[in-house]
């Protein structure tokens, strides 16, 4: 007679396996429904698109808060993150800066429900801001010493210039042709002067 497996005989291999692969539908389904729905979707929604029942939800992230958290993270890391080491690589410092800030002003006003769920949330937080501004900050001291940017710039200018160039962004501009305009005419003005 073959005995079955129940619950209490899977290895901690499996149980690890099983819990990835359910927080990753989890987090894929709130990205999914954030951008479908905005950033009012219930959690019963995510739970339904990510295939789990809500218990498995609040099993794995206690709260809706906890799923947002972790959205956003994963937005961060896979479309912020990558641009931000590749402005830490780039041969001209002042280039990879504005190479960085143009991803994030690209990339950030596709993602408004995100972002206004992130905010209502907490996600976004400290150590969010440093993992993106702290390497930036490398790149903006090593164009200084270059002679590239002026040298009054701080770390937290950078996080004012895409905070004041997203400000521009808006539904009929699809394109983001105004915040590529105004982070052009922001940028213009780190130059350097004669």
């Amino acid at each position: 007679m073959q005995q079955r497996r129940t619950k209490d005989q899977t290895t901690p291999q499996t149980r690890r396996a099983d819990a990835q692969r359910n927080f990753d539908r989890i987090v894929r389904a709130a990205l999914e429904a954030l951008k479908e729905d905005g950033p009012a979707v219930p959690l019963d929604e995510i739970a339904r698109r990510a295939g789990v029942g809500v218990a498995t939800v609040y099993r794995r992230f206690v709260d809706r808060d906890g799923v947002i958290k972790a959205a956003f993270e994963t937005y961060f890391a896979e479309e912020i993150e990558p641009a931000v080491l590749a402005a830490r690589a780039a041969e001209d410092p002042r280039r990879g800066l504005a190479e960085a800030l143009t991803v994030a002003v690209e990339t950030l006003p596709a993602h408004r429900s995100l972002l206004a769920a992130a905010r209502e949330s907490g996600a976004f937080t400290v150590e969010i801001a440093e993992r993106f501004m702290g390497p930036l900050g490398e790149v903006l001291t090593a164009a200084q010493q270059r002679g590239l940017v002026r040298g009054d710039l701080i770390t937290r200018d950078l996080a004012a210039i895409v905070v004041m160039t997203l400000a521009t962004a808006h539904e009929g501009d699809r394109g983001c042709d105004d915040p590529r305009r105004y982070l052009a005419l922001l940028l213009d003005g780190t130059r350097p002067s004669p």
